[in-house]
């Protein structure tokens, strides 16, 4: 038996990402198209932003609703801003000064239908966003982020879903048994669904780490420690999946110079800086309290 499914295994077709009944988007009225990964940038935000509202409900709280609101509105915009910026700076720099000239919205760097979004852009733009708020707040910028941090995979799995959804950012050749054929792919040879495994690695598998440590540990009174084991995850797992993931054919020398891709480099420091706050989080004592006295007023 275990020679015959051996056989069939090795003898297997790829599977045909267009006979899975996939699309990327709804059709609305109009010809306009609602697209998945629209959707899943507003419902990784609504979602996170439900559940820090639950968060700040909690004891320990370091901040209050009004704060969660500021960073909802703050948040999105460093996201779409960094994300955008991140890509052309890291990736594609000729964004900047490229322009379509026949299409209503001609520079190219404001076309985001096109695709184009970095993950460590929109993690710089959060960043400053938590900034802006903690400072305009009073708040404890660290304990900010470990809130906000634990809310991220939310986004990440939904956004890879749509990768998925779409049939882009696929993966490299290969012969396993869930290879698959991808319609944009010039070679149309069976390669790793690598979008699953992001979805599974840098959303589910951080969402079954952090929502355990927020509610089931007191790991929320140690700032840092969240945000930390975030970094180290989310970095990691995109160190991880680059091995599976197809370059970008402009950034491919690259991994034929370096035997690493763009994102592993960027992923490097992001470990160091992570396992850095997490070995500081658990060598100062946990805090007590709510949070500062604005945040403490603000809830009152």
């Amino acid at each position: 038996m275990l020679s015959f499914l051996t056989d069939v295994l090795a003898t297997a077709q790829p599977i045909q990402w267009s006979e899975l009944g996939l699309r990327d988007g709804i059709e609305l009225f109009g010809g306009f198209k609602l697209r998945f990964y629209s959707l899943a940038y507003l419902g990784g935000i609504l979602l996170g932003y439900w559940h820090l509202t639950k968060m700040i409900k909690a004891p320990g709280a370091p901040m209050a609703q009004q704060h969660a609101e500021d960073l909802f509105f703050y948040a999105t915009l460093g996201i779409i801003l960094g994300g955008r910026l991140g890509y052309a700076a890291f990736y594609k720099p000729e964004l900047f000064t490229g322009f379509t000239d026949s299409e209503f919205i001609s520079w190219d760097l404001l076309r985001l239908w096109d695709g184009g979004m970095s993950f460590h852009g929109g993690v710089i733009g959060v960043l400053l966003a938590i900034t802006w708020v903690a400072v305009r707040g009073g708040l404890n910028w660290l304990r900010i982020c470990d809130y906000i941090a634990v809310n991220v995979p939310f986004g990440m799995f939904f956004g890879r879903l749509a990768n998925f959804m779409n049939g882009e950012l696929y993966g490299r050749p290969t012969d396993v048994p869930w290879a698959m054929v991808f319609p944009t792919d010039p070679l149309q040879v069976g390669r790793h669904p690598s979008q699953l495994y992001q979805a599974g690695l840098e959303g589910l598998l951080l969402i079954v780490i952090l929502l355990p440590l927020f509610w089931k540990t007191r790991a929320r009174y140690r700032p840092g420690l969240l945000v930390g084991v975030f970094t180290i995850g989310v970095a990691g797992a995109r160190f991880v999946n680059e091995f599976f993931r197809e370059p970008d054919a402009y950034l491919a020398y690259v991994v034929t110079e370096t035997g690493l891709s763009r994102g592993q480099w960027l992923s490097l420091p992001m470990i160091a800086v992570g396992i850095t706050v997490v070995v500081y989080a658990l060598m100062k004592p946990p805090v007590v309290g709510a949070g500062t006295k604005q945040a403490k007023s603000a809830a009152a």
